[in-house]
């Protein structure tokens, strides 16, 4: 099968072609610069030039393959759904009848259940997410009545000493001397580790399921102070607790989602694929795994 996937020079993009190509599928990525190019083609992928705003690059792409992986995103950039909307349009344009369409979202599209474990079926509204759009994005893949599309909601994605949000705590730590969580830190994550979720791509390609939304979790579930403690212990720094107040001056509105808790019910991916995390968890990972040896 040939498979085309938006991203692949980023962190999950990048761990899903490597499990991809390992897996036997023809994969083309999309690569925005050269650098892009060198980087997909050492993971085994053949490059095809253009980003998300080459519309018909896209519609050209996805014409010529059977299925569409979409992982990339930027969510720093304020006309990323914008941006989407229009790749999405031409990516489900292109795509030919029958054809496989794996849409990557995120648990952030859940409303904020304050600890309650939340399932596939618990409602999502663009005015109750921090991601509106990946709200908007998951329905127009679904409705997309030419395709078999699959969208897969990740938690805290993790390993390889990667993900954005641990990133930029560790970085916090080195430079600042300071790891911040937001008032008592009890509040509770969902993560995944991003090979056990690339894993989790492929065999929602192997199997067909048209219009199916599967959580993509571990069974660990880690307060966001636990993870700040973890991560000052790995870098000499001190966890501290700020206020909401102190933590949107520092930090902007990602203070706000460090406050949320919607652990996630991963029960329809390990029923439906067979799938089942087994990588070493969260912390384990930050104490002796990529993130410690890094």
């Amino acid at each position: 099968m040939r498979v085309l996937i938006t991203g692949a020079s980023g962190y999950v993009g990048g761990v899903v072609t490597e499990h991809l190509v390992r897996a036997g599928y023809e994969v083309v990525a999309l690569a925005r610069s050269g650098r892009a190019r060198d980087r997909v083609e050492g993971l085994g992928a053949k490059a095809v030039s253009g980003s998300l705003r080459d519309l018909d690059v896209l519609r050209g792409a996805a014409a010529a393959a059977e299925a569409v992986v979409h992982t990339a995103v930027d969510y720093a950039d304020p006309e990323m759904g914008d941006i989407e909307g229009d790749a999405l349009a031409a990516l489900l344009g292109g795509l030919n009848e029958g054809g496989r369409f794996v849409y990557t979202s995120t648990g952030l599209v859940y409303p904020d259940r304050q600890g309650a474990t939340v399932d596939e079926d618990h409602p999502v509204a663009p005015e109750t997410s921090p991601q509106p759009y990946k709200v908007l994005g998951e329905r127009r893949v679904l409705a997309a009545g030419h395709v078999a599309g699959t969208v897969i909601r990740a938690a805290l994605v993790y390993g390889r000493g990667g993900s954005g949000l641990l990133q930029g705590l560790i970085g916090a730590g080195r430079q600042n001397g300071m790891v911040p969580y937001i008032g008592d830190g009890a509040n509770e994550w969902s993560s995944v580790h991003v090979d056990d979720l690339a894993a989790l791509y492929v065999a929602a390609l192997e199997r067909r399921e048209p219009g199916v939304v599967v959580n993509a979790a571990s069974a660990e579930r880690t307060s966001i102070r636990r993870i700040a403690e973890t991560v000052a212990g790995l870098t000499g720094a001190q966890a501290v607790s700020l206020t909401l107040e102190q933590g949107t001056a520092a930090m902007g509105p990602l203070a706000a989602t460090l406050t949320r808790s919607s652990p996630l019910d991963a029960s329809r991916a390990r029923r439906l694929y067979g799938w089942t995390p087994a990588r070493a968890g969260l912390i384990e990972e930050l104490t002796t795994g990529s993130y410690a040896q890094s």
